[in-house]
């Protein structure tokens, strides 16, 4: 048997918004990482961009055998609050997690997250940002553009406007 299949996976904290810091350093130091990376959808100053985000924040996960390697120097690794443990041993994750995990990945290595709509047609909600903020309107539809169609009292009729699911809320 070699080290590799001896190796299990288990779970660290990082410090705030230190994921790939910490990732890096831990791959410095001869360990192997596995940090789930999905893609969010940011809105921010009349910009909307793409940004990759951790599936877990302040988690990743470390592949470490306990017999062959020196896992107490995770402790001290720059980026790290702490080894998650169980009395004095490591915490392992279940067979089958991170597998799974990977087996969800894009080509790109990003998480694809299922799609579950936070609205359905017939839901009223108010929209939060954008031309029409503060405006309350009718759910009537859901792309899987992550946009979602709303029906707006606008002159005394309704009009069909195409919002961001992240400019809208429940009313």
């Amino acid at each position: 048997m070699t080290a590799e299949h001896r190796a299990c996976w288990y779970v660290v904290q990082t410090r705030v918004n230190a994921e790939a810091k910490a990732s890096a350093n831990l791959c410095r130091q001869g360990f192997s990482v596995y940090l789930p990376r999905y893609l969010k959808r940011r809105s921010h100053a009349r910009k909307v961009e793409t940004v990759a985000r951790p599936l877990f924040p302040r988690y990743l996960f470390v592949a470490i055998d306990l017999a062959a390697q020196r896992w107490r120097v995770i402790q001290s690794t720059v980026g790290v609050s702490q080894l998650v443990c169980w009395k004095d041993r490591p915490a392992s994750v279940a067979d089958g997690v991170i597998e799974a995990l990977r087996a969800r990945e894009d080509e790109d290595g990003f998480i694809k997250l299922a799609r579950s709509s936070l609205f359905v047609p017939g839901d009223k909600v108010r929209i939060v940002a954008g031309a029409f903020i503060d405006s309350l309107a009718l759910v009537e539809g859901v792309s899987d553009q992550q946009r979602v169609a709303v029906l707006l009292d606008l002159l005394g009729r309704k009009v069909r406007v195409l919002v961001g699911t992240d400019l809208v809320t429940a009313a």
